[in-house]
């Protein structure tokens, strides 16, 4: 279920929490019947920025506001910078470091207000994230842990026999965070559906971790992650050290080739792969190569064993060292001279 932030006027008319098909169809509603011309979306997460999108594709004017300092806090500042751009070259505007406070009706329009930041609109979108729904859970004694999501098993069983759980409802297992968190992704929910299912009907199977990895298309811009950023590596002990660099997504000879800022994260120490982080232009297969990470992660590889994949390449596509391999060449270059590779 949605969050539900300490905002005055959530139920006024025109103020939307998005969340759940049925949130999308009243959401939907309301465009048909009410035809707004303005829109403020509470939040720069996934669904805020999907739903800036739609907004400007139907001729709205938009207002993002998002309390932390950039959108889009799964990844790093510098990749949200260029986030914001895309945004508001598109003609959305973003407002960061605002938390608003209250919504009040003036006439027919909406009053949305925070610390020194107050505008009128049509209508408010509000999403900035969800929380697990185990109500009817807790009345079954079945327990609950990490923000109130049910605590399972790695066969997705609960601490009541017979009763299985899965998806945004239930604490996750994070493969390099070693330790069960909160991490409410559909991808992640089809996997623990999968394992719940078999062994509710007497399989054998286990739910082996997640490592987070996500991707999302705002604009003409693909955002993509997997794995962990520095903060969260130094938490767990590692020595994390992050690189970003551009890489041209394809042979730049070739037409249409366009910049990758790729970020990699990886161990100072061992030289093992932590976490990745891509934004590119929606047709330069940013999806294909955040997954190359994640496989890696998944198998715990070093940032060195990126080069011995032998990756698919034409010039239309790639380069001879995918743009994966040659951010990884530059990782190495700068924090293991010893592993210098040339590209």
């Amino acid at each position: 279920m949605s969050n539900k932030p300490h905002i005055t006027g959530l139920e006024l008319p025109g103020v939307y929490l998005l969340r759940t098909m049925a949130d999308s169809f009243a959401v939907h509603q309301h465009l048909i019947n009410h035809a707004p011309e303005s829109a403020v979306i509470v939040g720069g997460g996934y669904i805020g920025l999907e739903m800036a999108d739609a907004f400007i594709y139907r001729g709205m004017s938009v207002t993002v506001v998002e309390h932390s300092a950039s959108v889009m806090k799964t990844v790093d500042a510098s990749l949200g910078e260029i986030i914001q751009d895309e945004l508001q070259a598109h003609g959305v505007t973003v407002i960061n470091n605002v938390a608003i406070e209250t919504i009040e009706q003036q006439g027919t329009k909406l009053l949305v207000k925070g610390k020194g930041f107050e505008t009128k609109t049509d209508m408010v979108l509000v999403a900035v994230g969800v929380k697990p729904s185990t109500e009817v859970a807790q009345t079954a004694n079945v327990a609950t842990g990490i923000k109130g999501a049910i605590k399972v098993n790695s066969r997705m069983e609960t601490n009541v026999p017979g009763i299985y759980a899965a998806g945004d409802c239930v604490e996750t297992w994070h493969r390099l965070l070693n330790k069960y968190t909160y991490l409410p992704l559909g991808t992640t929910a089809h996997k623990q559906g999968r394992v719940a299912g078999e062994n509710a009907v007497g399989g054998n199977r286990e739910f082996t971790g997640s490592l987070g990895t996500q991707v999302v298309k705002v604009f003409e811009l693909v955002i993509a992650r997997t794995g962990l950023r520095d903060s969260e590596s130094t938490e767990i002990g590692f020595e994390p050290v992050t690189l970003e660099t551009q890489m041209w997504d394809h042979k730049a000879y070739y037409p249409g080739a366009r910049k990758l800022h790729i970020r990699i994260t990886g161990d100072r120490r061992t030289q093992r792969l932590l976490g990745a982080q891509i934004v590119g232009y929606y047709q330069a297969e940013v999806a294909k190569r955040i997954d190359i990470f994640a496989t890696a992660l998944f198998h715990n590889m070093q940032i060195e064993d990126l080069n011995d994949l032998d990756l698919s390449y034409t010039p239309p596509l790639s380069s001879p060292w995918d743009p994966v391999q040659m951010s990884a060449q530059a990782w190495l270059k700068q924090h293991s001279p010893s592993l210098l590779v040339s590209a």
